[in-house]
Formats: structure tokens, sequence, C-alpha cells
């Protein structure tokens, strides 16, 4: 059999962050910081295009279709080329581009344990590296694709490609997978929701550039001031306050202002901008109601976290010699952490609401599935540290359990009647958790007045790192109540004010079931359709911003919400001049 078709997985060649992030060790011609990633091995057609992803070098400015590229099976010629060569091939952008979101792809079904659809009724992502002459990158589901641009940098002496920005794509991705995963999360609902995709998005591209040994690497080295990579680094240099400002912060000044047009620079504002963590840009700051801006204190909460691991960590140890550490094993410990934390952030989306979801939500999400599958953290103490990180930034876990699992969902009901369902159908047709929700409504809090649709069903195998494995089901179910607004008050939520008695008001609700191994629901997590304090705080929203009348501007699409960051439509030269 031929070796390219045994290969389970295969590594190729990405730049590691942008193209202005430099290895200053690297030989000479060689500066760009580049990685290897490992991706899922297949055979590609030319594009390349394989089983999840197409990408199609067409540029709509141009009304031009490129040749496409073809990967060799087994070799990478980009892991021997030049930074010319790298900045100024197409062929290396759609390598580029198409790396980067397998391996996000393969990062999300690895931490959920199964494989992961796009929000759309097609198997394949569309990837456009050379979309558009624009400071922009969008996901687009009505076109099922990825769009980037490329515009003109601001001294005109190169051109920028936003698919050669590794947290650009990786976020774009992640918009993309989201989608998939929860369809109701771009609906119009609470501040945090509309800022989850965002911020959410911002913490997965982050996650995965620092899960990069490589770019820690170069975080230490800017930290320690070194021009190369020195054996071992000084103690001083790697404290909290010293990554946050030298490490962290000097990363994001060398990527320059190029791109924050396209992502707004999350990584320099969540650290530098809210810092020390406070709870008045997310309780009274109205600055933060706007969905990037809130999003912006999910990442910081997050990257909080994370450094706090990071240096408690490097804190325990042992010198080299004295006052100094082994950069290795700072190194190691850094992606390691990221990379734990990326599984950790992506698994919790299993054990949110499937609608209407706010930061808490989230919260106790990522508290209850990492003791699901990572019972002992004592290593990295990650649930305290995120628990105590999201509420110095004013957000407290959704839950309200007891000691010893503070901020965790709460158990399903223990009395819950399984004699008229079937466990093995219940892995994968709707109707069958349909009818085990409907025969115990009472004890799950379900409305029996209000249509109710099983959305989802979805069986999951997941690893722990001790080799642990926890089998899951997943399912999903919605609730929707149409009515007016004078009806509001029979169900004891408020109606605004000056909002018309005869408006039409339509109402939502839902919960994820997760089962175990035995078929017997170990949680029940949902936002009851009349809840009376979240719909009014939800409809008092949606109101003062707009979203009940036929012109709201709210209801954005994705490119809008880049667009507001994103600089004039600007042609550049011909791809055979790039």
């Amino acid at each position: 059999m031929d070796t390219a078709v045994r290969l389970r997985t295969r590594t190729l060649t990405v730049i590691a962050q942008d193209p202005g992030v430099t290895d200053p060790t690297a030989p000479r011609g060689r500066r760009i910081l580049r990685a290897g990633v490992e991706i899922p091995a297949e055979i590609l057609d030319p594009g390349p295009g394989g089983y999840r992803v197409q990408v199609v070098d067409f540029d709509v400015s141009r009304n031009t279709s490129y040749k496409p590229c073809l990967i060799d099976p087994v070799d990478d010629p980009y892991a021997r080329s030049t930074d010319r060569q790298l900045l100024r091939d197409p062929h290396f952008h759609c390598q580029n581009a198409y790396a980067l979101v397998m391996r996000t792809l393969a990062r999300f079904e690895f931490a959920l344990g199964r494989r992961v659809s796009w929000g759309y009724h097609n198997h394949h992502l569309n990837v456009l590296p050379h979309a558009f002459a624009d400071a922009n990158a969008f996901y687009s589901p009505d076109d099922q694709a990825l769009l980037f641009g490329y515009f003109p940098s601001r001294h005109g002496d190169h051109t920028v490609f936003t698919c050669l920005s590794h947290d650009v794509v990786v976020h774009e991705t992640t918009h993309a997978l989201l989608d998939g995963l929860r369809t109701r999360y771009t609906d119009p609902s609470s501040p945090d929701q509309g800022a989850f995709h965002e911020g959410f998005a911002d913490v997965v591209a982050l996650l995965s550039v620092f899960s990069l040994p490589s770019i820690v690497g170069r975080v230490i080295d800017l930290a320690e001031g070194a021009g190369g990579q020195e054996p071992q680094i000084r103690r001083e240099a790697v404290t909290l306050e010293a990554l946050r400002r030298s490490g962290l912060l000097g990363l994001a000044e060398e990527l320059g202002d190029e791109l924050s047009a396209v992502r707004g620079n999350p990584l320099r504002r969540s650290v530098d901008e809210l810092w020390p963590p406070s709870p008045r840009p997310y309780r009274e700051d109205s600055e933060f109601l706007e969905p990037h801006r809130r999003g912006e204190i999910l990442v910081a909460a997050m990257m909080n976290a994370f450094l706090q691991t990071w240096t408690h960590r490097l804190h325990d140890l042992g010198e080299i010699r004295v006052g100094h550490l082994s950069r290795e094993r700072v190194v190691e410990e850094g992606a390691q952490i990221a990379d734990t934390l990326l599984t950790l952030a992506i698994r919790a989306l299993d054990y949110t609401p499937p609608i209407h979801l706010e930061f808490g939500d989230y919260l106790s999400a990522m508290l209850t599935s990492d003791v699901a599958v990572r019972p002992d953290d004592s290593r990295y103490d990650l649930r305290t540290r995120l628990l105590k990180s999201f509420r110095a930034y004013g957000i407290e876990p959704s839950s309200s359990s007891g000691a010893g699992d503070e901020g965790m969902w709460e158990p399903a009901p223990t009395e819950l009647s399984y004699s008229r369902t079937h466990f093995e159908p219940m892995r994968s047709e709707p109707d069958e958790v349909f009818r085990f929700i409907w025969e115990n409504r009472g004890a799950l809090e379900i409305s029996e007045q209000v249509f109710s649709r099983v959305l989802s069903v979805r069986p999951s195998v997941r690893v722990g790192p001790d080799g642990f494995i926890l089998k899951e089901v997943v399912a999903e179910h919605v609730q929707t109540l149409n009515l007016r607004a004078g009806e509001l008050a029979r169900y004891g939520i408020k109606r605004p004010a000056d909002m018309p008695r005869d408006l039409e008001i339509r109402l939502h609700g839902g919960g994820t079931l997760i089962f175990d191994e035995y078929g017997r629901l170990r949680y029940h997590i949902h936002n009851d359709v009349l809840h009376p304090k979240r719909q009014s705080k939800r409809i008092q929203y949606l109101w003062e911003n707009g979203f009940y009348r036929k012109d709201s501007a709210a209801l954005r699409e994705f490119s809008n919400l880049h667009r507001q960051r994103a600089a004039g439509l600007t042609l550049v030269p011909t791809q055979e001049e790039w």
C-alpha cells in the first residue's frame, strides 16, 4: 500500500503567527517564524480540496480564477522556502489557509469526541484565500465559505494578505464551527450572546497560536530581551507582570497595525486595557455592550487565567542556576497549558444551553465539562483560576450548586422515567429523545403548552489526559412561543413601557441534555422559555436596541461586524505582481 494512503496525519508548514513575527535565530533569508502543524492526512484534489475543506482561489474583485494549488501527498516543499517565496507564492497562501482550517477542525473534533458539521447542509467549507481587495476577512454562511481579503500596506511597499495571519484564519474557522454546533447563537438575544461568537473565536485563535512552542519561545525571548534562543531565562523575566507587559504586549506590538482593522487587536486590548481586572466594564460600562468590545471581556478573563496558570507553574520549576530557569521547560509549560485550556474551552460548548447564552452559562459549562473528563486538576488548578478570573471581571457562574462543586451545573433530577424509551435509538434519533423529554416534562420543567423540537442528537467519546474514556450523548431541544406584547404579563414577563401591546413577540427557550453511557441523564442545562427575569431582561435589551423594528441595523452579518473595523476598499496589483 502506498505510504501516502497509510498515513493518518501529516505535517504542513504554516506561518506561525503573522509575516511580521520573525525568528532571529533562523538562517539568513528565513526570518519569518513558521511552524509545522499536524493535520488529518487525505488524498487531495487540486485547490487543495479535501473531504471537509475546498480551497477555491477566486478573486471576486477581479472576477478572476487562479490556477489551483496541488499539495504533494508526502513532501512539503515550503518547509525549505525563503521568506520571499512564502509571501509571494499564492499556492503557499492556499496551503497556509487549508492547513490552519483543517488543524482547527481537528482540534474541535478531538475536544468534542466526534465529527463536527458546518452550519449548513453541505460537507464542504469553501475557503477563498484571495477573495477580494479589502482589509477584511469573514465567514459567510450564505456562501458556505471563509473569505480572506488582501490590501496594500500603510507604506504601500507590499501587500498584506489576511490568509497569512494565523489568528485571523483560526478566528474565522471558529465562527464556521460554532455556527454548526450552536446554530441559535446568532439569534438576537442578550449582549453576552451577541459577544460570545466574537470573544470565543478570539479565545480559540489566541490559544491556538500559543499552543505552538515556536510562538511561546518567541514570547519568552521578547520577555527576556534576548535576540536568540538562550538555554536559560531569568526567573524575573517570566513573572505575571513581565509576561503580560513584555511578552504578550511585545508580540502584539511587533505585529504592527496592518491587521488591526481586521481583528481589532484583541490581544493588546484584553491584556492592557482591561488590566487590572474589574467588574465595571461588564456590569456598568455601556461601551462594552457592543459585541466586539464585550467579547474582549471574555478574552481577557480567559487569557488572565492562562497567564496565572503559567506563572504559577513556573514558580515551582527548579532553577538550572541561581535566578534562572530552563528555557525549554518554560516554553513546554506555556504551550501545554494553552493546549489544555483550548481543549477545555471547546469541550465546554456541549455543556452550554442551545440558546440565549450568557457568559455565566459558559463559565459553568467549562467547570462542569472539565470535571467530567479531567477530574484531577491538581497539576494546573485551571478550574479554580478560571472561576477567580471570571469573577474578577464581574462574571458569576450561572449555576448555584453548593460547596465542593462551586459553579458547576446542578445534576439532573434523579426521579425520571426511562421505562418507555430505549437508549440505543436515543443515541441518534431525535424522535426518541423527544419522547423521553415528553415523558419527563414535569421533572425537567418543560412547558407542554409551548412548541418543542429536538434540534440534534450527538454521541461523543471523550478521552482524558490519563487515557480515561467518557462516553456521552448530547442532545439539544428548543421551545418557541408566539404571542403579542400585551400577553407577556400573563407569564410574569415585563413589557417595555413604550412597546405597543399589539406587537408580535417570539419567545425562545431550550436545553441541552447530557446522557451517560448507560442512558441516564446527567445534566439538563436549560433556559426556560417562560423565565420571567431572563425574558424580561432580554426583551428590554432588544427593544432598546431596535431589534423589533423592521429597519433594525442590529441584525448584522459577520461581514458587517468585521467591516466596522476595516479599511476602505482599495485595489492592489494583480496576482503576478505580488
